[in-house]
């Protein structure tokens, strides 16, 4: 498994923004996804994303392939042997000291429903995702599962809320920004959306590296930091930009290109649901860089609250290093990013 390190989301629809009396300065929230579509400039990501995950596409993924509702229990069982393991983020040398949270009232975390697989209403209403399930385990870890809360806002409305002390951690997927760390903490990265190449099954290759798509072209969305990172990583691919990633996934799978190199949760749900006709699979990689990709999922505190955010780092490595967080990840990515 290649592992480079050198980066990730939200919905079209605006949603109105809730009235607080805190009033700080505006900072756009923008999803990981959405962060990894644009280019590198941030003020022009900032200013082509007024919210939240650009498209409906990856819920549409979510609800016409993988999560069909046996995603939880019959994929689950074989996930276990196929799928790679999550990459640890944490040095296992490193030891992060528990801090006492026995004066704490309670914990609440503050999420939205629009980003499945990590955060989501269920067909019953009920709260559920990666996300969600993280943050029961931190809980349960922190030995403090009867203080916590787990509420959904309206993504907009997430940092508002967090700021007027309406939630204690936001845990939504959204992307770290200078403009957001001027403002609040943010956990050790708990998960990285990697870049992967995905190829047609009907091309031969003569490998199974990278370098054996070089006398193939790669299909790539214009201007986004995936068209910059093939660049930097394979300056030798003949790159072949495309206007949509609806028109680059059409593309690959009518054999126009013979790859594509893109963002690896869309492309995984993607390959995995009835919209491939299984045309395509996964190949070569995981690719990480925070260069391009950003930093990666982590959960954001208020400035103040240095004890609880020393406790929830000191939970994720916990949960990194005793197999828990590698067990969600197979609960909802049981074919794997990486």
């Amino acid at each position: 498994m290649h592992l480079n390190l050198a980066r990730m989301r939200g919905t079209e629809d605006q949603v109105s923004e809730r009235r607080h009396s805190y009033s700080p300065p505006r900072v756009t929230l923008i999803h990981l996804a959405d962060a990894a579509r644009f280019a590198l400039n941030p003020e022009t990501t900032i200013t082509m994303m007024q919210s939240k995950l650009a498209s409906l596409t990856l819920k549409g993924f979510f609800t016409l392939g993988l999560f069909f509702g046996a995603l939880l229990s019959s994929f689950a069982a074989s996930a276990q042997q196929a799928a790679p393991s999550l990459p640890l983020l944490f040095d296992a040398r490193e030891r992060l000291a528990r801090p006492d949270l026995s004066s704490l009232v309670r914990l609440r975390f503050l999420t939205s429903v629009d980003f499945p697989p990590f955060n989501f209403s269920d067909q019953n209403g009920k709260l559920s995702g990666f996300n969600v399930d993280l943050a029961r385990e931190i809980c349960s870890e922190l030995e403090i599962s009867d203080k916590c809360q787990i509420q959904a806002l309206p993504f907009t409305d997430l940092r508002d809320a967090l700021a007027a002390s309406q939630g204690d951690a936001i845990i939504a997927g959204l992307a770290v920004t200078p403009e957001l760390r001027r403002q609040f903490v943010f956990s050790r990265p708990y998960l990285m959306l990697p870049a992967r190449f995905v190829r047609n099954l009907a091309v031969t290759l003569d490998g199974k590296t990278a370098a054996a798509l070089s006398s193939h072209p790669v299909g790539v969305v214009r201007g986004t930091v995936h068209e910059a990172m093939l660049a930097a990583f394979f300056p030798t691919l003949k790159a072949e930009p495309f206007d949509t990633k609806d028109a680059l996934l059409a593309a690959l799978k009518d054999r126009k290109v013979d790859a594509a190199f893109a963002d690896a949760l869309q492309l995984s749900f993607w390959v995995s649901s009835p919209a491939s006709a299984k045309c395509c699979a996964l190949f070569d990689g995981p690719y990480l860089s925070e260069h391009f990709l950003g930093e990666g999922m982590t959960i954001m505190l208020r400035q103040k609250d240095s004890v609880l955010t020393a406790a929830i780092d000191h939970a994720l490595a916990t949960l990194s290093r005793n197999g828990r967080l590698q067990e969600i990840y197979l609960r909802y990515f049981p074919y794997g990013l990486y």
